[in-house]
């Protein structure tokens, strides 16, 4: 028995692996590809995205390559009747399969190392974005003195080295009020990666918004200017999906406390105009904006206590996939991979997937418990039980 357990996992780690560097390639070009036509970047950023790339498609690929290697060896073994040998010399089919489900535990905790290590990748992913974002900013700002984006637009006088000389900078928050314009003597231009938002230090300015608002400021003052829609809608904050399994538990305390802070001050502008008799006050759009921070400040949280949750649940779905991957190629007796892989992906296609995309959206939500997102992975588990229990009794 040693013998075929160790054959078992030799080929369950050869499989792995081929698949894995096969699969790894063909995500890697499609990420790096879909980040470089949207960025419009040189080679050179292109070569910078690989090692930042590697964990975010790795972390979709194991899974699948897990399976694939799970329907290869046991369609296999099947179809040449050695399961049925096995069960002829009074060995328990499970003699087969533990192997591969050992194997499969500890990778599926690999796995949730690689969900992990996909925001460090998402991060650097962005960073390389930013980086040439801020070098085309500075190519533009040098040869047309204009550089403009959705978000926002800059005009400068001059460039020296990386000193913009008599900027004006329009950002453009929403549709429905005017746009914000800064000017100053200098500036310069930085990125803070986490929070996709571009830095911009102004010196000695003022800031103009309408016709009624208008400020000198001496000095110098930091401008964070949103490079999407995500970022603003999340105002400069790093999102959960991007935050580090380590950061999590910080990041739940200072929201707690940012909501708290939200809510006391409501509480208290509220007692306030009960106690003045002022109702009116009760409608003004002051009141909306504080009540919509609070409503956004609920929503991450509910995504922050989720995040952990979900990590772990696609990691485990190696376990999941296994389980269910095994037996069922068992049951089949073929000997071609892709047709056990096939039958196998599909079922899990269906299923699997929109049931973790209705757990984990629900959670985020708050509309259920965070550990709802393990409902996918729950439902494979019992549905790899029962066809293992339903093998071993045939």
């Amino acid at each position: 028995m040693r013998r075929i357990t160790r054959y078992i996992l030799a080929e369950f780690l050869k499989l792995s692996l081929i698949m894995s560097v096969c699969m790894t390639v063909g995500m890697l070009l499609v990420i790096i590809g879909q980040e470089a036509i949207r960025q419009g970047l040189g080679p050179t950023a292109v070569i910078k995205l690989l090692p930042y790339a590697l964990p975010v498609s790795l972390a979709y690929v194991v899974p699948g390559t897990v399976l694939f290697a799970a329907c290869s060896i046991y369609g296999r073994m099947s179809a040449t009747n050695e399961v049925t040998a096995i069960k002829a010399l009074g060995v328990s089919p499970m003699a087969l399969l533990w192997p591969a489900l050992l194997f499969s535990f500890f990778i599926s905790l690999g796995a949730v190392w690689l969900n992990d290590a996909a925001t460090w990748g998402r991060i650097g992913l962005k960073r390389v974005a930013l980086e040439s974002a801020e070098q085309i900013a500075y190519g533009m700002l040098r040869s047309s003195r204009s550089y403009s984006t959705d978000t926002f637009k800059i005009n400068v006088k001059d460039v020296e080295g990386h000193v913009l000389v008599r900027p004006t900078l329009t950002v453009y928050e929403d549709d429905s009020g005017p746009p914000i314009m800064l000017t100053a003597e200098f500036a310069e231009i930085d990125t803070d990666p986490e929070r996709d938002v571009l830095l911009i230090s102004m010196t000695n300015g003022e800031i103009e918004r309408g016709n009624n608002i208008r400020m000198e400021f001496p000095g110098t003052e930091l401008i964070e200017v949103p490079l999407s829609a995500a970022s603003r809608k999340a105002g400069g904050s790093i999102r959960p999906a991007d935050t580090a399994l380590r950061r999590i538990p910080g990041e739940i305390t200072s929201q707690l406390a940012t909501l708290e802070d939200l809510e006391r001050s409501l509480a208290a502008d509220t007692a306030y105009q009960l106690m003045t008799g002022d109702f009116a006050e009760l409608e003004d759009e002051r009141w909306t904006e504080q009540r919509i921070a609070i409503m956004g400040g609920e929503s991450r949280l509910a995504k922050l206590h989720t995040e952990p949750w979900r990590r772990w649940a696609n990691g485990f779905s190696c376990f999941a996939f296994v389980l269910v991957g095994a037996p069922l190629a068992v049951r089949m007796r073929s000997a071609d991979v892709w047709t056990s892989f096939i039958v196998c992906f599909l079922p899990i296609l269906v299923v699997y997937y929109p049931l973790l995309a209705y757990g984990v959206d629900l959670s985020k939500a708050g509309d259920l418990p965070p550990y709802s997102v393990w409902i996918a992975n729950a439902v494979l588990i019992a549905v790899g039980y029962w066809m293992t229990r339903r093998m071993i009794r045939q």
